[in-house]
């Protein structure tokens, strides 16, 4: 029987021309193919734009079997939200006509569009992602269940220095092509929109190796087996951009195979060849990772802040969590390793913070 995912890909081709071009690229649909092409077999493929202000890009399109959606735009007025509604409604549509399409791609960088992500997803279809890291909204990202930065895609070469976003466009000459009129509007109010959002999920600098291993402790405690699929879809859904290639490996077993030579995870052969089962090695009790608590409150020779302690365990164990040892927080686990002698807590009016000392301090 046939499993592969039937994907239906839409761009909104002017946030991503427009993108590409900021930062110095010319958008090519190339990349994005390939990267689709590893994750099912693409049935549909539609750009939306007014083609007037892309000609060589339409002709481009035209050559990766792209369909060209014409949204033109009236004489001294902007329609860019035409674009947008017609490529949403046509979505949604295909959502409920073609039940045989299971993937959907949304190539665009635009918030206004994470209602479209999450109705897909109460439709039980798969969202896949795909825009220009810089004029990205930080909303959309974590809406998806996978999100690809155009740039950081194989085959995407480089561009010269990014130039402003948000400079005011004006009305092309004949055959010229330049930004589209209303274009500027949408940068600007996503760069207001978005200077007070806190980053997407997983996009701080974690290690790897504790992203990992954090994950893999939460699947473990409430399934038999984890195999190296399961565990690279629960880091999808924890941060959709995550990538391998971002921390330079070429594929998630490469991942897992590093991750085993330093002991932090165990491969055991899986029920799929290519596909093994992942573990935790067998370390993590509550009496021996209150012991390391101690342990590292000790060497401090003093007291400790609670803030910052937490990252001092991952430093020394990256597979750490306090979840799968049946705590809701790092500071109910703090006070089951005060409760069994291991550690003392004050509360600090000054520091506003509580403080971890050794018993044998206090």
């Amino acid at each position: 029987m046939d499993t592969e995912d039937r994907m239906a890909v839409f761009l909104d081709y002017e946030n991503l021309a427009l993108g590409a071009r900021d930062e110095g690229m010319v958008f090519d649909f190339g990349p994005i193919a390939d990267a689709l092409a590893v994750r099912g077999r693409t049935v549909v493929r539609r750009a939306y734009a007014d083609w007037s202000y892309f000609d060589e890009d339409r002709r481009a399109l035209t050559r990766h079997q792209v369909e060209l959606i014409e949204m033109p735009q009236r004489m001294g007025a902007s329609r860019k939200n035409a674009a947008d509604i017609k490529m949403v409604v046509d979505a949604i549509e295909m959502a409920f006509e073609r039940e045989y399409i299971s993937t959907f791609v949304i190539c665009t960088g635009d918030s206004d569009f994470s209602p479209l992500v999450h109705k897909l997803r109460e439709l039980n279809k798969r969202v896949i992602g795909v825009g220009v890291e810089s004029s990205t909204s930080r909303l959309l990202p974590p809406a998806c269940d996978e999100f690809l930065f155009y740039e950081r895609l194989e085959g995407v070469e480089s561009g010269d220095e990014p130039r402003r976003r948000g400079r005011r466009g004006r009305r092309p000459a004949d055959g010229e092509q330049v930004e589209v009129a209303g274009a500027e509007e949408t940068a600007d109010e996503r760069e207001s929109a978005d200077t007070d959002l806190t980053p997407p999920p997983g996009a701080t600098a974690e290690p790897l190796e504790v992203r990992v291993a954090q994950t893999l402790a939460g699947l473990a405690a409430t399934a038999d087996a984890v195999t190296a699929s399961v565990l690279k879809r629960a880091l999808l859904r924890k941060d959709p951009t995550f990538s391998e290639s971002d921390h330079g490996f070429r594929s998630f077993g490469e991942v897992l195979r590093h991750l085993a030579e330093r002991g932090i995870v165990e491969l055991a052969a899986g029920p799929a060849a290519g596909d093994p089962e992942v573990s935790l090695p067998e370390r993590g009790q509550r009496e021996d990772t209150f012991a390391l608590l101690a342990e590292i409150v000790a060497e401090a020779r003093g007291p400790v802040p609670l803030s910052g302690l937490k990252n001092r365990v991952l430093k020394r164990r990256p597979e750490f969590s306090e979840k799968a040892l049946g705590y809701r927080s790092f500071l109910q686990f703090c006070k089951g390793a005060e409760a069994t002698g291991h550690v003392v807590l004050s509360w600090d009016d000054d520091a506003e913070d509580y403080l971890v000392n050794s018993p044998s301090s206090s």
